[in-house]
């Protein structure tokens, strides 16, 4: 692959390369360029030049194929950054194929190559060689030679442009705005298989939507933007469909506009749906469904009379049109066939989705809707008499001859003209129906005569006047109540031998179909009511038959006792037989529900029963089938072995036999020698060898004695002609000189006859060297007027040429001098723009990391006023929890005191036993000696042991009991250290535990509480505890490093 070189190069050189006229050079250079691996990286600013030309390349050479490569890869560079210079490029494609197709039609004077079948068809070999032996050469073969080519680029043009556009929400526009150029590039050269083609790559890229719907830039068709493109593209199909008259393809292009408005949030445009039905309208009457086609009419009526009423003030069609519509809406609902079928099939219930509609249309539904929306007043006045005649009058012998004038007066209008097949139908079965109300059979005669009007009144085939096979000959009389006979629109049975008609009328039909439904049932119409019935059926009878006769005793009882009813029943008793009535109904209905559930689950079960009967059986077939297979294939595999073998051996018996006829031939073996029965092929084969050996040696032998027998032979030879070798060279040199000497002679005289000749030619031809030397001094004089004129023009034509180059080239010179300094100007500007970009970018990034610094220094401040918020709150807690102990220290020691008189007082008033206090008293000085011998131990009070404890205390008088109130606080415990704790049983003195304390209280005091104890006050906080916070958790104070952490070495320092 060549480097890759700039792009305005690439540029330059193409267009070198045209100039001298290698335009595939220059095509190959930019689609190289395409292939390389940094093509994607150049800028679309350079790369959109190079594609204009690229494609002004491929159109003028016909390259459809490269163009589109070039295409796709141009795509799939640009479409995430200039969605605009796809569109224009792919626009600059189209435009120059339809250029090249106009040029083409102008210079051939043809504006359509109508005998091409299929553009995309190749040319067989058939017609290439049709066109190479044939003399036709006429304008019409030249203008298919100039046109046709063209016509299929174009055509190849769209196909490359949607390929290269679908499924791309981007290049969603220019999509659809192809895909309508397509349309009417189809509709302009009536390309029929075209439009199929492209109406099948759209659905094809319409089905793919989903399937690419995880790739960016897909469609999305729930948005209403581009639903809305889509359909509008769909009636622009649907359109030309109809126009190009492909009724299976407007269909379907109906289906597909069908599917895009049930995706729609919002309901289309009125004017939109309107073209909708007007086309179904047209779909269905060329496909010759009246019934779908008078529901299309009805549909487009509601449309155009909810936009009347939705919209007074806009004005509507003019009169004559909402005439016309009024007389299509009624003629069609009129042509629908009285008994025509209208059950729930597939095929209906699609077309009926179609028309958006809940349930099939029937003709008294679709009449009923018509007359609603006041269609009768505003139809002509023929519309209305066939309206009066068909559905108001009851006259069947008279319907023929009262239609056949309309029916020519319609025939004779371009509006209802396609309405007189139909409504010849509709006669029929009409005509038929009232007949059937009223006779029980008729003769086929007398039909005939009945509809003699309506073929009389049918239009003359020929000049002569001849009458058309039409629908009211016998035959298609005949033939058309059979058909409705057989489709269950008429229950009629024809005798031809009576030549009659007999309409059946079968009292239980009803019944019937109630109880086994089904929709091939011939005899569904007897459970129809027919439209404008005169009196009613038989079926209808026997179905009314217990109604009519309850209702005739009921009269009867009302007249012969009418008090009876009001004397024995009062109004209670009539509303409690009623509830009777209405519960037994209720449960009737209920029963009748669950007999047809019942019955219906029983032939669920038997369907499915059925079904799986036939499964097993289709199973055990293929199982069967499957070994019989497998048998037969071992069968014919064995066969096939034996004959394999059987082939084998019969080769080696013929091998054999042919080993032993040539030893036999050859005389080795006898013919009738038994041993050669017993050899094998090995021994054969051995004794042929040995043959051949002794033959070899044998024919060796023969050689060499035939050798020496030829050498003594040939030794005679030539010692026999050794002496006669010289007289045979001396007479050959004879005869060699006499033959040169005769050649010499020869040719002596006939080159002195020559010589003669050529003499006599000279002075012949000498008389003419005047005239011959006149005439070329004339000629050569001419010649040369004319050389130098010639060369004058073309040394003026180089001169011109000359002048042109010279101001093409200084022009181009002068463009890529100004290009160049543009290209520099924008450079310069992007640069300079860049770098504004850049300052701003990077005093943006200053005045961020400004801000960012400001925060961080606010929050930090913000952060060191909330810490010493908490620590002077900490103090604060601290404070007054030191005051709250001091309070509740002091609250205690009171209430100790006060407990300790209180005792005192009591014992000093009862006077009772002696008991052992609490706490020992001594004299003051005794105490004072034993405080001074007996110190405290860690805060906790010791007895004394030099002064014994008498065993009987001393009187108590005020003052020691004061003194013993009051202890001194000595003997509690230090509140500087806490004491530790000591169990009761291990103390000394008073026994420790609480019932000994209370048994000993009760001793004392007589059932009296104990003096409490005080408690030990809580220590004050020392230097080693640490603060708490308000939860109790313990505090770290703060460092003198300010809470920055330094390594040891520099703690240590510091």
């Amino acid at each position: 692959m060549a480097p890759f070189s700039k792009p305005e190069t690439v540029l330059k050189q193409a267009e070198g390369l045209v100039s001298v006229g290698q335009t595939h050079a220059a095509l190959q250079s930019l689609t190289e360029m395409f292939s390389s691996k940094r093509f994607r990286s150049t800028p679309l600013a350079s790369l959109e030049p190079i594609m204009h030309r690229f494609i002004e390349l491929c159109v003028d050479m016909r390259k459809g194929r490269t163009a589109k490569e070039g295409l796709m890869q141009y795509k799939n560079i640009a479409q995430n950054t200039s969605v605009q210079s796809i569109e224009a490029v792919i626009t600059r494609f189209v435009k120059l194929a339809d250029d090249k197709v106009r040029e083409a039609q102008e210079k051939a004077a043809v504006q359509v190559a109508v005998d091409v079948d299929d553009l995309e068809a190749s040319e067989t070999p058939e017609s290439i060689l049709l066109g190479a032996v044939s003399g036709d050469q006429s304008k019409d073969r030249t203008d298919r030679a100039l046109v046709t080519p063209w016509l299929k680029f174009l055509w190849e043009s769209y196909r490359t442009s949607l390929e290269t556009l679908k499924n791309n929400a981007r290049l969603e526009v220019i999509y659809q705005s192809i895909a309508q150029q397509a349309f009417k590039f189809c509709l302009k050269h009536q390309r029929k298989v075209e439009f199929r083609r492209l109406c099948e790559t759209l659905r094809l890229h319409l089905s793919n939507v989903a399937k690419y719907s995880h790739q960016p830039h897909s469609i999305n068709l729930s948005d209403p933007e581009t639903l809305q493109h889509h359909l509008d593209t769909r009636f622009a199909q649907l359109n030309t469909s109809v126009e190009l008259e492909l009724w299976q393809e407007a269909f379907r292009s109906v289906e597909d506009v069908h599917n895009l408005l049930t995706m729609a949030k919002k309901a289309p445009r009125p004017a939109m749906m309107a073209n909708y039905y007007e086309k179904l309208t047209r779909i269905f009457l060329m496909s010759g469904n009246a019934l779908y086609h008078a529901a299309a009419w009805g549909r487009y009526n509601s449309v155009y009379a909810t936009v009347q009423q939705s919209q007074p003030s806009a004005g509507g069609k003019p009169a004559e049109d909402a005439e016309r519509l009024a007389g299509q809406v009624l003629v069609s609902a009129l042509a629908v066939p009285v008994g025509l079928s209208s059950s729930e099939e597939p095929a209906k219930a699609r077309l009926t989705a179609l028309l958006g509609l809940t349930k099939p249309p029937t003709r008294a539904g679709l009449l009923k809707e018509a007359l609603s929306r006041d269609v009768l007043r505003r139809a002509p006045k023929p519309i209305k008499e066939l309206y009066n005649v068909l559905e108001v009058t009851f006259d069947p012998l008279t319907l023929c001859e009262n239609v056949a004038p309309i029916l020519k007066e319609l025939r004779a209008s371009s509006d209802y003209a396609p309405y007189v097949p139909l409504l010849q139908r509709a006669l029929l079965s009409r005509l038929l129906s009232q007949l059937a109300q009223v006779y029980a059979s008729v003769r086929i005669e007398f039909v005939m005569e009945l509809v003699e009007p309506l073929r009389e009144a049918a239009p003359a085939a020929s000049e002569d006047g001849t009458k058309a096979k039409g629908v009211f000959d016998p035959e298609q009389v005949e033939s058309y109540i059979m058909g409705c006979a057989r489709r269950g629109e008429l229950n009629v049975r024809v005798d031809h031998a009576d030549g009659s008609i007999a309409f059946v009328d079968d009292p239980f039909a009803v019944a019937l179909n109630e109880a086994s439904p089904s929709k091939e049932s011939t005899s569904s119409s007897a459970s129809k009511e027919v439209d404008g019935a005169v009196q009613p059926s038989v079926a209808e009878l026997v179905r009314t038959r217990l109604g009519s006769v309850a209702r005739c005793l009921h009269n009867a009882i009302e007249v012969i006792d009418p008090a009876a009813d009001s004397t024995t029943s009062t109004e209670e008793e009539e509303q409690a037989r009623f509830a009777a009535l209405a519960s037994e109904v209720q449960k009737e209905r209920k029963a009748l529900q669950l007999r047809r559930a019942l019955v219906a689950r029983r032939r669920e079960l038997l369907s499915e029963l059925t079904v799986r009967k036939e499964k097993e059986e289709a199973i055990r077939r293929a199982e069967m089938t499957r070994r019989n297979q497998e048998e037969e294939a071992k069968r014919i595999k064995e066969m096939q072995r034996q004959k394999d073998q059987e082939k084998i051996r019969q080769i080696q018996m013929q091998a054999q036999r042919e080993a032993a006829q040539a030893l036999i031939d050859k005389g080795v073996i006898k013919a009738g020698d038994q041993d050669v029965a017993l050899m094998d092929t090995d021994q054969l084969i051995g004794k042929q060898v040995a043959q051949l050996e002794k033959e070899k040696k044998e024919m060796t032998e023969r050689l060499r004695i035939a050798g020496k027998r030829l050498d003594h032979v040939e030794r005679a030879y030539r010692k026999e002609e050794r002496p006669l070798v010289a007289q045979d060279y001396e007479r050959q040199q004879a005869t060699d000189r006499d033959t040169f000497s005769d050649v010499q002679a020869a040719r002596k005289d006939s080159a002195h006859r020559a010589h003669q000749d050529d003499l006599e030619t000279k002075k012949r031809l000498s008389r003419m060297i005047p005239e011959y030397e006149a005439r070329r001094a004339v000629i050569l004089a001419k010649k040369g007027e004319d050389f130098a004129k010639k060369k004058d023009a073309a040394n003026k034509k180089i001169e011109e040429e000359k002048n042109k180059r010279k101001k093409s080239v200084m022009a181009k010179r002068e463009e890529e001098r100004r290009a160049v300094e543009e290209a520099r100007r924008k450079e310069e500007e992007r640069l300079e723009e860049e770098r504004r970009l850049e300052a701003e970018r990077l005093a943006e990034e200053d005045r961020i990391r400004a801000e960012e610094e400001a925060a961080e220094a606010a929050a930090a401040a913000a952060k060191r006023e909330a810490e010493e918020k908490v620590i002077a709150q900490r103090k604060a807690r601290e404070a007054e929890r030191a005051e709250a102990v001091e309070k509740a220290r002091l609250q205690a020691q009171r209430e100790e005191e006060a407990e300790a008189r209180r005792a005192a007082r009591a014992a000093e008033a009862k006077a009772g036993p002696v008991r052992k206090p609490i706490v020992p008293s001594a004299p003051s000085s005794a105490r004072a000696s034993a405080s001074a011998a007996t110190p405290t131990e860690g805060g906790v009070w010791r007895r004394s042991t030099a002064t014994p404890t008498p065993s009987t205390p001393a009187t108590p008088t005020r003052a020691a009991a004061l003194s013993s109130a009051t202890p001194p606080r000595a003997e509690s415990p230090s509140p500087a250290a806490a004491p530790k704790y000591v169990p009761g049983a291990m103390r000394g003195g008073a026994p420790g535990g609480w019932r000994e304390r209370q048994a000993a209280a009760q001793a004392a005091g007589g059932g009296t509480a104990p003096a409490r104890v005080a408690s030990p006050a809580p220590p004050p906080a020392t230097k080693g505890d640490m603060p708490k916070d308000d939860d109790g958790f313990q505090t770290v104070p703060e460092k003198r490093g300010g809470g920055v952490w330094k390594r040891g070495g520099a703690r240590g320092r510091a």
